[in-house]
């Protein structure tokens, strides 16, 4: 089977590599080169990277649906199937037609649920218990094709979107080639999805990890999971932004008395074990900062040098 691979993060080079592995991967189309760091270097894709490092044609249009040479070239390759997996554009009716046996996508989620650019991190956000891989036929929509194998995995209650992203994409993977293995036999049977559970997961950017500390402990703690490493859980002291890198979901040592003496956002006791900061419906420990652009470190080692106690409040 002859493939034509779309696909641009770090989230889609496992499903490539497993395509590479597997079956004849006549080209990869990817996102343009864009400006990184300081420097503001143009960086290809990690995508990109995979495809050259095997010698793999490389196509990059701006925008697929406005350059239609090169869909003629994709056109010309004859793929019998093309795979889709985070590359960040809709794709056109005109492409969809192209490949023998469809487009299939590789999608972060059980679908319908978390249809959209980010679906990891709001799992976790929201503080869900399970989640997984999805298989569909590409349409014109966004996420909202037949769906042909899925895959589900528990969210422990710890985890990061960061260490969530790395588990799943080598599930994205693994379901991909056994998507394309009944492809061969014949064995799928795809499934419509019921727009009337469909949920969506919007891109993430730095104000979904600011901090209300009116909001329950857990919905902190799972904000603060979701948006690690990027874009990061943040709050404010002084004017300083602190960022927060680990908390643990637990039951707090404080009574109702002692909670109804302070409001949400203070900081009740510093020690060896974390921070405690009262939160809407008890108190959230925390294990790790981040001050402006210091290095990461416990509460206490922070604490000890910097004029930073219990009492103070975070907003």
């Amino acid at each position: 089977m002859k493939a034509i691979f779309m696909g641009t993060p770090d989230f889609a080079v496992p499903s490539l590599k497993a395509l590479v592995e597997n079956y004849e991967v006549l080209a990869v189309v990817t996102q343009i080169d864009r400006p990184k760091g300081r420097g503001h270097v143009l960086t290809p894709s990690p995508v990109k990277e995979f495809a050259l490092a095997h010698n793999i044609p490389v196509l990059q249009p701006v925008k697929l649906s406005k350059e239609p040479e090169i869909i003629e070239k994709l056109k010309a390759l004859e793929p019998d199937v093309i795979i889709t997996c985070a590359f960040g554009q809709i794709l056109p009716q005109s492409v969809l037609d192209i490949p023998k046996f469809g487009t299939i996508n590789v999608h972060g989620s059980l679908l319908p649920k978390y249809r959209g650019a980010a679906p990891i991190q709001w799992a976790i956000i929201n503080g869900d218990e399970k989640t997984g891989i999805t298989t569909m036929l590409t349409d014109i929509g966004l996420d909202t094709g037949d769906m042909l194998l899925k895959e589900e995995i528990d969210i422990p209650i710890d985890m990061t979107a960061g260490q969530l992203h790395d588990i799943m994409s080598e599930l994205g993977a693994k379901t991909l080639i056994r998507t394309l293995e009944e492809l061969e036999k014949g064995t799928l049977k795809p499934i419509k999805q019921d727009d009337s559970q469909a949920t969506y997961a919007p891109k993430i950017d730095k104000e979904t990890g600011h901090i209300d500390w009116s909001n329950t402990s857990k919905r902190i703690h799972d904000t603060i999971r979701g948006t690690t490493p990027w874009p990061g859980a943040w709050t404010q002291l002084d004017g300083q932004k602190v960022r927060i890198w680990r908390s643990e979901f637990k039951d707090s040592p404080y009574t109702a008395d002692q909670l109804s003496r302070s409001k949400p956002g203070t900081i009740l006791n510093i020690s060896d074990k974390g921070m405690w900061v009262q939160t809407g419906d008890d108190a959230l420990l925390i294990h790790e900062i981040q001050v402006d652009s210091g290095k990461r470190m416990t509460p206490l080692q922070y604490s000890l040098g910097h004029d930073f106690k219990a009492g103070m409040i975070l907003g």
